[in-house]
C-alpha cells in the first residue's frame, strides 16, 4: 500500500527546482568529487547526523578519527563516530531497496552502542519530549509487516525518487523500527535511496542543513504525525535538499584546475581513451590545454601512452 501524501504546488515546485539543480550539477562536472572532497563531505555528514541525536565531538576531532589518530572524548561518542565511519565507507554498496542492507547497516552503525543492533525491536516505545509523548509507535508486533511494505513502496517505478526518498524518510521514523537510531537511519538511508539515481547525493552533506533547523525538522515530522500524511515533511526535506544543492553550485562556480579535470575523468571507469575522448567529456578547454592535461597525467604517473601524436592512446 502507498504511504499517504498530497501533490501541493510547492512540493511541484521543489522537484522542478531540484530537477534544474541536479542538472546544473551533471553539467559542471559535480556529480562525481575528488576523494579529497568527498572526504571532507562525508566528515560533515557524519558530524552533523550525529550532533543532531546529541554527539559532542567536533569536525576536526571527526577527521582525526577518520585519519586513524587517537582522540579524547566520551567513549560513547567515539563509537558512534567510529561505527558511522564504517557504514559511510560502505555507501555505494547498500541497495536502497534491499531490507536485508538496511539491517546490515543499523548493526553497523549502532555495533556496541544498543542490545541486539540490526533488529527491529520488539517492545512498545513513545517518544517523550518534556513530560508529553509527543509520538507513539505503532505496536511492536507490526513492525516486520511495515517495514516489508515500505521497501514493496521502495520497489515502485511510477514514484519520483525525489518524493520516495522523503517518503522513507518519515515513515521510517513514523513506524520508529529499532529501539535506538532511528534518526540517523532515516537521514542515512534518504542518502542512499537518492544516489540510486543522482550519484551527487554520495557527497551532498545535506544533513548539515538539517541540523542548523533541527526545529524546523522536528516540526515537520509533528505536523505530518497528526495529519496522517507526510507531505508537510516531503515539503521541508526538499525544501532543504534544494538549498543543499544551491551551495554546492555556488561554492563550486570556478574553473576546475587540471588535476581536478584528471581525477574526474579517472573516476569515469573509462580504461583506454584519446585525446578527443578527454575533450569529449571537457568540451570548453581547447587541444592544447587538453594535452597539457594529459602530459601532466602521465608525469603524475596516472596512466601510460602508446601511439604518437593526437593517435596516442592513454591507458589508466
Amino acid at each position: 500500500m502507498k504511504p499517504p501524501y498530497d501533490i501541493t504546488p510547492t512540493i511541484l515546485n521543489l522537484v522542478t527546482t531540484v530537477s534544474q539543480k541536479i542538472g546544473e550539477v551533471n553539467a559542471t562536472y559535480l556529480n562525481r568529487q575528488s576523494p579529497q572532497l568527498r572526504k571532507q563531505n562525508q566528515i560533515k555528514t557524519i558530524h552533523s547526523s550525529l550532533q543532531i541525536e546529541g554527539n559532542t565531538l567536533s569536525e576536526a576531532q571527526i577527521t582525526a578519527l577518520v585519519e586513524n589518530k587517537r582522540v579524547l572524548g566520551p567513549e560513547k561518542d567515539i563509537k558512534e563516530v567510529l561505527n558511522a565511519i564504517k557504514v559511510y565507507d560502505l555507501l555505494d554498496t547498500l541497495k536502497a531497496a534491499s531490507e536485508k542492507d538496511f539491517l546490515k547497516a543499523h548493526k553497523l552503525l549502532m555495533e556496541g552502542l544498543v542490545e541486539n543492533p540490526g533488529k527491529y525491536r520488539r517492545q512498545g516505545v513513545g517518544i517523550v519530549k518534556g513530560s508529553q509523548i509527543a509520538h507513539l509507535a505503532p505496536p511492536a508486533e507490526n513492525v516486520i509487516y511495515l517495514m516489508k511494505n515500505l521497501f514493496v513502496y521502495l520497489k515502485d517505478k511510477q514514484e519520483l525518487t525525489l518524493i520516495k526518498s522523503c517518503v522513507f524518510h518519515y515513515e521510517m521514523e513514523f513506524i520508529h523500527p529499532f529501539m535506538d537510531g532511528n534518526g540517523r537511519m532515516g537521514r542515512l538511508w534518504q542518502t542512499i535511496i537518492l544516489m540510486d539515481e543522482y550519484p551527487v547525493f554520495g557527497y551532498l552533506p545535506f544533513e548539515t542543513l538539517i541540523s542548523k533547523t533541527q526545529d524546523q525538522y522536528y516540526e515537520a515530522l509533528s505536523v505530518s504525525d497528526k495529519s496522517g500524511k507526510s507531505t508537510v515533511f516531503i515539503e521541508y526535506m526538499l525544501s532543504v535538499i534544494n538549498n543543499s544543492l544551491a551551495e554546492l553550485l555556488q561554492y563550486n562556480n570556478r574553473v576546475f584546475t587540471d588535476i581536478e579535470r584528471l581525477d574526474y575523468f579517472i573516476q569515469s571507469g573509462v580504461k583506454d581513451f584519446t585525446r578527443k575522448d578527454y575533450m569529449n567529456v571537457f568540451k570548453d578547454i581547447s587541444s592544447a590545454t587538453a594535452s597539457r592535461d594529459l602530459k601532466k597525467g602521465v608525469e603524475l604517473k596516472l596512466f601510460k601512452t602508446s601511439g604518437i601524436g593526437n593517435q596516442t592512446i592513454y591507458t589508466i
